[in-house]
C-alpha cells in the first residue's frame, strides 16, 4: 500500500524495508565504514567501498527517489554537486537552454566551467515558452528550469516546457529546492532529471550541505551512478542520516512557514517604504496561476525591494530575529541579500538586467511566532536613509 508523503517523511524510509533487523531501533545504524569485508574471492557482496555504495545512504536515496515518485535517487555533497553532476551527461558541442533567473553558483557553473568543455548555453526568460522554443538549437540536449527561481519567484510552466522537450528530443532538469517534494512533483509532469539543495528545506536546521538528484529514467539513472561513483562528490554517511532525521519533520516545518510566510507577504505588500513584493501566494505575481496548478503551496520564501529612502545598511542591523546570511529553508528565518550574497557570482550587469537591485532583499520564512516578526519588520522599517 503506498503512503502520503508525509507518512514517508515521518518515518525517514524505514517503511520501505530498511528497519534496522537486528535491535528493531527506530533510528538506521551510520554505517560509517570506508570498505568491506568480501567473503569469497570472485564474488563480491553488495558493498565494496562506500564512494560505490553505503547502506545509509542507500535509505536516504531510496527515500528521496520515494518521494518524487522516481525510480532513482543519488545523494551528493553539495547541491552544486547534484546539478553539476547532473550536467556531466552531456559532452563536448552540446547545448543548454537555461533559465536566466537561475541561482548564482549554477550560473557561474554554466558559464565559467562548462564553457571549457565546449558545451554552450543560452539564457532565456522561462516564463516564455516562445523565447524557449527560438533558442533550441540542433544540439540542443538539456533544457534547465528553476521553479520559483532565486530570487524573484518567477514561475516557469512546467508543462509547456516539456512538451517543448520532447517535441525537440531534449533532456529536462528542474530544480526543486525551493518547493520540495511536498509540494511540486516534477517527474509528474514529464520533467527528466529533478535535483535539490538538500542544505535547505529537506534538512531544515542549517547544519549538513547536501544536495540531491531524482530521475524515472533507468538510461538516465545509469548514467548518474557512473558519474556519482567516477565524480566521487557523494554524501558522507552522518550528513546522510542527518539528513533523513532533517526530512521526519518537513511536513510541519513547512507548512508552518508557509502560514507565515502569506502573513508576511501581506504585510509587505501593504507596507509604505516597500516598493515591490515577489511572493507566489499573491494574486498579482507574475505565473501565481500556473504555480498554483503545478504546486500545492506558494512555499515560503519571498522577496522585497525597499524603497530608495530605506538605508538598507540600517534597516538590516535593526532586526533582530531573522539571521542575515546566505542560504534557505531553516527552522530560523533567513534574509539575504541577493546582490551580495546569492547571486554575487553573477557579473552586475547582469544581476541588473535580471531585476536583482542592490535594494532587493529575499526573505527564507522560519517557524518563530509570526507576530514577533511582523513586528521586527515593522521596527526596522522605520529606519530612512541619515535618520535612525
Amino acid at each position: 500500500m503506498g503512503h502520503t508523503n508525509e507518512t514517508t517523511l515521518a518515518h525517514g524510509g524505514n517503511q520501505q524495508g530498511y528497519q534496522e533487523k537486528h535491535t528493531g531501533a527506530v533510528n538506521p545504524p551510520i554505517y560509517v565504514s570506508s570498505t568491506y569485508h568480501q567473503q569469497q574471492l570472485n564474488e563480491f557482496g553488495s558493498y565494496d567501498y562506500s564512494r560505490s555504495g553505503n547502506p545509509t545512504r542507500d535509505q536516504l536515496e531510496e527515500a528521496i527517489a520515494i518521494l518524487e515518485n522516481g525510480s532513482s535517487g543519488f545523494a551528493f555533497s553539495s547541491g552544486m554537486a547534484a546539478i553539476s553532476s547532473a550536467f556531466m551527461l552531456l559532452k563536448a558541442g552540446d547545448h543548454i537552454v537555461i533559465t536566466k533567473d537561475v541561482y548564482g553558483g549554477t550560473f557561474r557553473f554554466v558559464t565559467q566551467l562548462l564553457t571549457q568543455f565546449s558545451i554552450e548555453h543560452t539564457f532565456v526568460d522561462m516564463t516564455n515558452p516562445a523565447e524557449v522554443e527560438k533558442a533550441i538549437q540542433p544540439n540542443t540536449r538539456v533544457i534547465y528550469m528553476e521553479t520559483p527561481a532565486n530570487p524573484l519567484l518567477q514561475i516557469t510552466d512546467i508543462r509547456a516546457v516539456v512538451q517543448l522537450a520532447k517535441k525537440f528530443s531534449c533532456l529536462t532538469y528542474l530544480d526543486n529546492t525551493f518547493m520540495t517534494p511536498l509540494h511540486q512533483q516534477p517527474l509528474d509532469l514529464g520533467v527528466d532529471i529533478v535535483l535539490h539543495s538538500a542544505t535547505k528545506f529537506l534538512s531544515g536546521h542549517s547544519d549538513i550541505v547536501a544536495g540531491l538528484a531524482v530521475t524515472n529514467n533507468k538510461e538516465l539513472a545509469s548514467k548518474l551512478k557512473f558519474v556519482q561513483n567516477t565524480y566521487g562528490a557523494i554524501l558522507g554517511a552522518k550528513d546522510c542520516y542527518q539528513l533523513l532525521q532533517g526530512m521526519k519533520t518537513l511536513e510541519p516545518r513547512f507548512s508552518k512557514s508557509v502560514s507565515s510566510a502569506i502573513r508576511l507577504a501581506d504585510f509587505f505588500n501593504s507596507h509604505d517604504e516597500i516598493e515591490h513584493v515577489y511572493y507566489p501566494g499573491l494574486d498579482h505575481h507574475p505565473g501565481a496561476s500556473i504555480h498554483s496548478e503545478q504546486s500545492t503551496s506558494p512555499g515560503a520564501v519571498l522577496s522585497f525591494e525597499v524603497k530608495d529612502h530605506v538605508d538598507a545598511k540600517r534597516f538590516v542591523e535593526q532586526l533582530t530575529i531573522p539571521v542575515f546570511a546566505v542560504s534557505l529553508g531553516a527552522v530560523e528565518s533567513i534574509l539575504s541579500h541577493p546582490a551580495t550574497m546569492s547571486h554575487a557570482a553573477m557579473p552586475a550587469q547582469e544581476r541588473e538586467a535580471r531585476g536583482i537591485s542592490e535594494r532587493l532583499f529575499r526573505l527564507s520564512v522560519g517557524i518563530e511566532n509570526v507576530e514577533d516578526l511582523i513586528e521586527d519588520f515593522k521596527n526596522a522599517l522605520t529606519v530612512k536613509a541619515g535618520v535612525l
